[in-house]
C-alpha cells in the first residue's frame, strides 16, 4: 500500500513540474489550429515586395509604383482570421497601407465588440492558441508612417522558459514569411519593441479553427 500511495505521490509531482514547465499541451482543438495555420502556406504565399489580393495572397499584377517594402502580415492575419468566420479589420474597410498599425487600435477600441479580448503576457497566449483559440500578438509602430507588424500564434510544445526567452510560437507574412517562429525572430525588425514588452496580445471568443482554406 505504501509503494502504490508513493508511486501515486511520484506521479503527481512529475505531472505538477510538467505542467510548471510547459504551457499546456496541444489538445485536439489545437491541432485543428495548427492544421489550419499550415494549409494557410504562408511561406508561398503574401510574398513581400508584390501587391497581393488580401484574401488569397496571390499577386494581383498590379504594378508597383513606389519603392515601399510591400509586405502583408497585417492582410495574412486579416484573412487566416476571414476563414475562421473571425472579424478583423481588413479591406475594403481600411486600405491595407499602415494596416497593422490600424488593426492595433482597433483591437483596442473595437475588438470587444467582435469577441476579441487583452491577453496579458505571451505565456497565456501560448497556451490559449494550444487550446485551440485564434491569438494575435500585435505591435503599432510609434511612427505613424511606418509599419507596425501582426502574427497569428501558432500551437506549440515550448517549454515556459522558452517562452520567457524568445516568446510564444507564430506563423507569419512579413519581410520573410515564416509557417513557424518565435514571436522574437518574427518582430525582429521591431526588437525595441519586443524588448519592451509593447507587443499585445488578443483571443477571440470563438474556440476553434472553424472551416479550413
Amino acid at each position: 500500500m505504501k509503494r502504490i500511495q508513493f508511486t501515486t505521490l511520484l506521479c503527481l509531482l512529475t505531472l505538477s513540474v510538467s505542467r510548471l514547465s510547459q504551457a499546456g499541451p496541444v489538445t485536439a482543438d489545437g491541432e485543428k489550429l495548427l492544421a489550419f495555420l499550415d494549409a494557410m502556406h504562408v511561406e508561398e504565399h503574401w510574398i513581400a515586395g508584390a501587391i497581393v489580393d488580401w484574401k488569397t495572397g496571390e499577386p494581383t499584377g498590379q504594378a508597383v509604383k513606389d519603392d515601399g517594402k510591400h509586405t502583408h502580415c497585417s492582410q495574412f492575419a486579416a484573412a487566416a482570421c476571414e476563414r475562421t468566420g473571425i472579424y478583423l479589420l481588413r479591406p475594403p474597410e481600411h486600405s491595407a497601407v499602415l494596416l497593422a498599425n490600424a488593426q492595433y487600435e482597433w483591437l483596442l477600441e473595437q475588438g470587444r465588440k467582435k469577441g476579441w479580448t487583452a491577453v496579458a503576457e505571451g505565456r497565456e497566449a501560448q497556451e490559449l492558441a494550444n487550446q485551440g483559440t485564434v491569438v494575435v500578438a500585435v505591435y503599432k509602430n510609434q511612427d505613424a508612417q511606418k509599419s507596425g507588424h501582426i502574427a497569428m500564434i501558432r500551437p506549440s510544445t515550448k517549454s515556459i522558459a522558452q517562452i520567457k526567452a524568445e516568446g510564444p510560437q507564430v506563423t507569419q507574412a512579413g519581410g520573410t514569411n515564416h509557417n513557424s517562429c518565435s514571436l522574437k525572430e518574427g518582430f525582429s525588425n521591431h526588437r525595441a519593441a519586443y524588448e519592451k514588452g509593447e507587443i499585445l496580445f488578443f483571443a477571440h471568443a470563438k474556440p476553434r479553427a472553424g472551416k479550413k482554406p
